[in-house]
């Protein structure tokens, strides 16, 4: 949990989720449409984008986005991603939400669909990756406090996600679900070809989205990000970690409460 409020702290406050109908041929999430060229611009397509994090304090209510998906009467959806991840819990919603409804979901990875959005991702009919796009998969964290019961409760409960998500990407893909929890365990990061060798996607591209219209983010919370897509500055001093500050100062204090029980034993 601790990375995940890095990374929404590092990466927020983002670009919120949009809905958008008609024609965008610069993937902006502004709506261009053009009757020259778009005609039925109000008839049969709608783009939603996610191009930041999924949840968090800066982002709408996951309700409200599920509501503008329901309201959509289109044939076809255009789910187009580039997000660092976020909360599993408000991407599979998002996630059920686009199976449920009638149209064809065309989902594109238009830069990186990590984590949670790589949840996201499979509710796509359809799934394309821009060139040099990536798929990132992990095993999920969260926060927990209390004694040694709900420890183990929270652990059941990671686990138990953790066995959905792999489950959920063996049926895209058809891996064996223990290959995928492996991967998961070791944050594999997968580059295009990859996605469309592995079927997490069922083809590249024909086009990169402009690179004006991609944040980059910052991957610091992840164990192994690739060197491309990590920071080209290097001249910056590191930033301090809050969390990782806090959860120390916890452990020595922990450790200090141990030895004078020792002591007194």
């Amino acid at each position: 949990m601790r990375r995940l409020l890095r990374l929404l702290a590092s990466n927020g406050p983002g670009r919120k989720p949009k809905i958008v109908r008609g024609f965008d041929p610069d993937w902006d999430g502004d709506d261009d449409s053009d009757p020259r060229f778009d005609p039925d611009r109000d008839g049969e397509e709608a783009t939603i984008y996610i191009y930041g994090v999924i949840g968090g304090w800066d982002q709408p209510e996951t309700e409200d986005i599920v509501r503008g998906i329901a309201a959509l009467n289109v044939g076809t959806i255009h789910l187009r991603i580039h997000s660092p991840g976020g909360m599993v819990f408000e991407a599979q919603a998002i996630k059920t939400a686009l199976e449920r409804h009638p149209a064809r979901v065309i989902a594109h990875v238009d830069g990186q669909a990590c984590s949670a959005a790589s949840v996201l991702m499979l509710a796509g009919d359809e799934i394309e990756i821009a060139p040099g796009g990536f798929v990132m998969i992990h095993n999920p964290t969260t926060l927990a406090w209390g004694d040694d019961e709900e420890m183990v409760r929270t652990a059941e409960m990671l686990r138990a996600i953790r066995d959905s998500i792999a489950a959920q990407y063996s049926s895209r893909t058809g891996v064996a679900v223990d290959e995928l929890l492996a991967m998961m365990g070791a944050e594999t990061w997968l580059n295009a070809e990859k996605c469309v060798e592995m079927k997490f996607c069922d083809r590249l591209a024909a086009r990169a989205p402009q690179p004006e219209n991609l944040k980059r983010f910052d991957f610091s919370a992840y164990k192994r990000p690739p060197q491309a897509l990590l920071s080209p500055s290097k001249s910056e001093p590191p930033k301090s970690d809050p969390f990782a500050e806090a959860l120390q100062a916890s452990r020595e204090r922990h450790a200090r409460m141990l030895k004078l029980f020792q002591l007194g034993a």
